[in-house]
């Protein structure tokens, strides 16, 4: 009797959802700060690493189900599945803070720029300012996409480096 192979969807999206749980409390915890208009180097390299360590859980378990066995594709499979269910996730939770719970969020993180962009552009005008703020809130939406497909690219390299690291074939005979 054939033994069942198990599916790279049920580990990608149940450790898709722990990402995208581990990634809110995270946020929150940003925002309970009040560091959530931050995008510093160490915020982003903290949200990498979780990304890479719950991806590696993930192909780790799926591997363990698999008897032993993984394959690139698979590991590519769960680790792209787990980060974009964690993102989607993330960016629905990042929707209701930029639009319910601090509906003037982009206001104060544009105002939180202005020194910065002003003194690495000290010719910049009020009015060429207030130009490019609006620019930036019309484009807004933009962010989604662009969050979800690095996600997804960045789960594309951890997925290839995980499967390298635990690639084991079966047998041929």
């Amino acid at each position: 009797m054939e033994q069942q192979q198990p599916k790279t969807g049920k580990f990608a999206l149940n450790y898709g959802l722990l990402l995208g749980i581990i990634s809110v409390v995270f946020a929150v915890m940003l925002y309970t700060q009040k560091m959530h208009y931050e995008t510093s180097t160490g915020v982003i390299v903290i949200s990498i690493v979780i990304l890479a360590a719950i991806t590696f859980v993930a192909v780790n378990a799926f591997k363990k189900a698999n008897g032993g066995y993984l394959t690139i594709t698979e590991a590519l499979k769960v680790a792209v599945g787990v980060a974009l269910i964690g993102a989607i996730i993330t960016l629905i939770y990042q929707f209701v803070l930029t639009n319910f719970i601090e509906p003037d969020f982009m206001d104060k993180a544009m105002e939180l720029a202005k020194p910065k962009a002003m003194e690495q552009n000290p010719n910049m005008t009020e009015e060429q300012w207030e130009q490019g703020v609006e620019m930036q809130k019309s484009f807004a939406w933009i962010q989604y996409p662009v969050i979800l497909i690095m996600n997804c690219v960045i789960g594309l390299v951890l997925g290839l480096i995980t499967g390298l690291i635990l690639k084991k074939s079966k047998a041929e005979y």
